[in-house]
């Protein structure tokens, strides 16, 4: 940023804490960066940091190298929130900005949030509103947390402006401008991976390729604390999914936190099957790829939930409950929670009837970010810049 755009252009700071997150920045640097107004700096705080994968990771979303990296690591929920605390104050300090933007649910969103609040620094949440209505889960702690000290909330359902509403958020705080994932899911799409390469690279046998040529092909993610730490709720899917691999091929690309629970569970052998193939975590790109071609996609991941309404592929989530409903209402997901009946029943209806036909939410065109920076700039016109 030049000395004349710096004259001129808002400091904003955004905040990503985790690879989902990184797909709801992306877009927003992109946009914030064609806004005359705004200049965008960017944190990560290395909530979770994946060293390997990082590189590449950045180069297809197309995003900078952070202004500032804070690797504070993993740990439970208080001693990572306390050391998110202590490393995003200084940054604040430092970078002066004139508004705080955090994006998602988890717990770098709502430590930024709070340690900007107290600052008496403008903060700006994208993707308010979104609620589980569990507080077992603790993004929603996170969720309600952050809506309540944010000063502006972008929502991307109408269902989120329902919840602020009740909430007592005001009005003239929380604006509908859609799903910034679809940005940078229609923004991957055509430099997506193909899946048979992918599948190749990642050690498919001959027989999977082969097969997956002819029947097709499941996508699975895992990695919710309540689904694999503990071992009956572990046992119960893995089981559904070694079951489900006799019907198709399956993917699985297998979490960190769950990669270690199965060991843990001694559960290893639900996955040693001809037809599941296990990998290490994807790129952003050989996901896209292998998520738009696949007849089923299961998960208890949020942004799989919306990736999957945006291109129409059958979603089975592996949850009691969402915090994306719009995804289930107009979608193409169903909600079955753990149990392994339930769950092969849902792949046995998409095998034969090809699932739900849903239907992409309004504004989820892949504009939600220039709404989001257009807004931002008159939000902050008038406003003199740091």
């Amino acid at each position: 940023m030049t000395t004349t755009e710096g004259a001129r252009r808002h400091r904003v700071l955004c905040v990503a804490g985790a690879r989902p997150n990184m797909m709801k920045v992306a877009p927003l640097m992109r946009a914030f960066t064609r806004e005359p107004l705004l200049g965008p700096l960017l944190i990560h705080t290395g909530q979770h940091y994946d060293a390997a994968m990082k590189d590449v990771f950045f180069e297809e979303l197309g995003l900078k190298e952070p202004d500032a990296f804070l690797g504070v690591g993993s740990g439970s929920h208080a001693a990572q929130t306390g050391r998110l605390f202590l490393a995003i104050e200084p940054v604040l300090d430092e970078m002066k900005p004139d508004v705080v933007v955090v994006v998602g649910d988890v717990n770098s969103t709502m430590a930024a949030a709070l340690v900007a609040t107290k600052k008496r620094i403008p903060v700006v949440h994208v993707e308010a509103g979104l609620r589980s209505f569990d507080r077992d889960m603790p993004e929603e702690i996170n969720r309600i947390v952050t809506d309540q000290v944010a000063d502006l909330l972008y929502v991307t359902e109408q269902d989120a402006v329902r919840n602020l509403e009740r909430e007592g958020v005001a009005a003239d705080r929380v604006r509908l401008v859609g799903n910034v994932m679809i940005d940078s899911l229609r923004d991957a799409l055509p430099r997506a991976k193909a899946p048979g390469e992918t599948f190749a690279a990642r050690g498919a046998s001959a027989a999977w390729r082969e097969r997956a040529t002819r029947d097709g092909h499941a996508f699975l993610t895992l990695h919710r604390p309540s689904n694999v730490d503990d071992r009956e709720t572990c046992r119960r899917i893995l089981t559904a999914i070694n079951t489900a691999a006799g019907q198709l091929p399956i993917v699985f690309a297998v979490h960190p936190r769950t990669r270690d629970a199965v060991r843990k569970h001694d559960l290893t052998g639900l996955l040693d099957h001809p037809f599941i193939l296990a990998t290490e975590p994807l790129s952003y790109f050989e996901t896209v790829g292998i998520v738009a071609k696949a007849r089923m996609v299961l998960t208890d991941s949020g942004g799989l939930q919306e990736e999957t309404t945006g291109l129409g592929v059958p979603c089975i989530t592996l949850r009691e409950n969402t915090e994306r409903p719009v995804t289930v209402e107009q979608g193409t997901n169903v909600v079955v929670g753990t149990d392994e009946t339930k769950i092969l029943a849902s792949v046995r209806d998409i095998l034969s009837t090809g699932g739900k036909r849903g239907k992409v939410p309004p504004l989820w065109d892949g504009k939600a970010a220039e709404r989001i920076a257009a807004d931002l700039a008159g939000w902050l016109k008038g406003r003199p810049p740091t």
